[in-house]
């Protein structure tokens, strides 16, 4: 059984830092893999946030570029998000996904998911 579980959420104000993870267990890899931070905010749309694909190549969202990073840690099977100036406008449930055959720039735009967490949230305040 495939489980995504976040963690790290938190409040912080604005221009702080959090760092959410996410432990990846039951998944299987392969070859061609991508894992991804999706988020979503009260009234909108759930937008992807940054990806990681099984080349190591990484994809964001131009709201984040230059504030957050993603990472992978393969032998702890665990997903990171650093976020740095952190905005108002970042507060939102964030969400660990996995999906299969697919590239880093990809997963980004993707709207379902092969796996996705329970979320964790973020709320930053001005």
């Amino acid at each position: 059984q495939v489980q995504l579980v976040e963690s790290g959420g938190g409040s912080v104000q604005s221009g702080g830092s959090l760092r959410l993870a996410c432990v990846v267990s039951g998944f299987y890899y392969g070859d061609d893999y991508c894992l991804g931070w999706f988020r979503q905010a009260p009234g909108k749309e759930r937008e992807g946030v940054a990806t990681v694909d099984s080349d190591g190549l990484t994809s964001y969202a131009d709201s984040v570029k230059g504030r957050f990073t993603i990472s992978q840690d393969t032998d702890a099977n665990t997903l990171y998000l650093q976020m740095d100036d952190l905005r108002p406008e970042d507060t939102a449930m964030y969400y660990c996904t996995a999906d299969h055959d697919i590239s880093a720039e990809s997963g980004l735009v993707l709207t379902t998911f092969d796996y996705m967490g329970q979320g964790t949230q973020v709320t930053v305040s001005s």
